[in-house]
């Protein structure tokens, strides 16, 4: 009996991190990518994030969006590739950080779905409310799966506060 393994099938066996997770279930659904989203960035202080994980939520051309305030009051944005997300995020682990969702508004039409997740923001899991805001998250649903296409958001810190109809 002749016994042929392949050169991927060997390094998957002798180096376990070289196998594949599979994150299929994370972008089944509207709840289950939006969850993944908010599970995969959150964590301790000084620990790395599943960043294939996070990469897969998102086509290559997605953008994340955050909105600023600089010194003199102006309004601005910053556009975002998911990898230089995954850059800027992870200069910035030095301090936990815990986002969840905390109501959502939703609309879909086709392969087109709005979405409008408010969240808070902590430094450790079960520590105090640092930031709130909403998320505008627009997904792209083929025939399998969700995709992130976008994420625009804007915090309370900039001085909105949150509007009762987007919190539970």
């Amino acid at each position: 009996m002749k016994i042929v393994i392949s050169f991927t099938l060997l390094l998957v066996l002798a180096f376990p991190a070289f196998a594949q997770k599979d994150y299929s279930a994370d972008v089944k659904s509207e709840d289950a990518i939006v969850a993944a989203l908010y599970d995969v960035i959150s964590g301790e202080a000084n620990t790395s994030r599943d960043w294939d994980r996070f990469r897969n939520l998102f086509k290559p051309e997605s953008r994340l969006i955050p909105t600023r305030k600089n010194d003199k009051n102006e309004f601005s944005f910053k556009v975002l590739s998911p990898e230089e997300y995954i850059t800027l995020f992870s200069s910035r682990v030095t301090t936990g950080f815990f986002e969840r969702e905390l109501h959502r508004q939703s609309e879909a039409y086709g392969t087109v779905t709005q979405l409008f997740s408010t969240y808070e923001t902590k430094e450790t899991k079960e520590g105090l409310v640092t930031n709130r805001g909403i998320n505008s998250i627009q997904l792209f649903k083929d025939n399998n799966r969700y995709y992130i296409v976008t994420i625009f958001w804007c915090a309370e810190s900039l001085g909105f506060p949150l509007p009762q109809r987007y919190l539970k």
